[in-house]
């Protein structure tokens, strides 16, 4: 029977720990992998929701995308919202594990399953030299703005999208880089021939500096953008280990 540490040591070789970003907090967050795995429940986030659906699907063992713990822990008090999570996950005994930039950088399990999904000619993803993460791609045809807009909010099923451009312009290719757009990236983008970046979260200052090279921008949102990598991942995760329950949770709020 498979143990956590069997499952946490896969998740590694796809998105190791060392390439996250030196802010980050990937990895062990609460209980301990030497255990057998029950089941797994896979979120975005450490929500009550995805805990709720570890306690009634008996599972033991809790991924996440982004970690619940950033920096130093003054307080794990059941009167603030994170200190009640993390008191939930011990409570349950669940073992809660996360893959945050370093997952963000495995661009075949994040920004090139966006793409696919966004409509890219797969031989045509690639990754962009000199950006943190991200995929370039190409649609099969031009599109306006506003088409493709349509379809970004279709395929990620997101609330809306917003762009400051003329939405009558025409695009075919592309830059995705799900979460949020580095800014730093800009030049890099505008070498790659982007006419288009998407993400989910876009200053309004970057926005005109992308408009300022000539590229277009659209925001879809931070949760938008990234659920699709943990979706995939569930997928990722029961091919290699058939015997275990893999579940995902689509829940992004707290009832508490």
């Amino acid at each position: 029977m498979s143990r956590i540490k069997d499952i946490t040591d896969f998740l590694d070789t796809i998105a190791p720990p060392e390439t996250a970003e030196s802010w980050d907090n990937p990895g062990l967050l609460t209980g301990k992998r030497d255990r057998k795995v029950t089941s797994v429940v896979l979120s975005l986030d450490v929500t009550s929701s995805a805990i709720k659906q570890c306690v009634d699907t008996g599972s033991n063992l809790l991924l996440t995308h982004h970690p619940l713990i950033f920096g130093g822990i003054d307080t794990v008090s059941q009167e603030d919202t994170n200190g009640l999570l993390l008191s939930l996950l011990i409570k349950n005994d669940i073992t809660c594990y996360a893959a945050h930039t370093n997952l963000d950088k495995a661009e075949e399990y994040s920004n090139f399953i966006l793409a696919r999904r966004l409509g890219a000619v797969p031989e045509s993803i690639s990754s962009v030299e000199g950006t943190v993460c991200g995929a370039y791609y190409e649609l099969p045809e031009a599109v306006t703005l506003r088409e493709y807009m349509d379809t970004i909010r279709e395929k990620l099923n997101c609330t809306g999208t917003i762009s400051i451009n003329d939405t009558l312009n025409t695009l075919r290719k592309v830059f995705v880089q799900g979460g949020s757009f580095e800014e730093d990236d800009i030049d890099a983008v505008a070498e790659s021939g982007a006419d288009l970046v998407v993400s989910g979260e876009i200053k309004h200052h970057v926005t005109l500096l992308l408009a300022h090279k000539g590229i277009l921008s659209v925001i879809a949102g931070h949760n938008a953008t990234e659920r699709v990598y943990m979706e995939n991942m569930t997928e990722v995760l029961q091919k290699a280990f058939p015997e275990v329950g893999f579940y995902y949770n689509a829940g992004s709020e707290n009832v508490l």
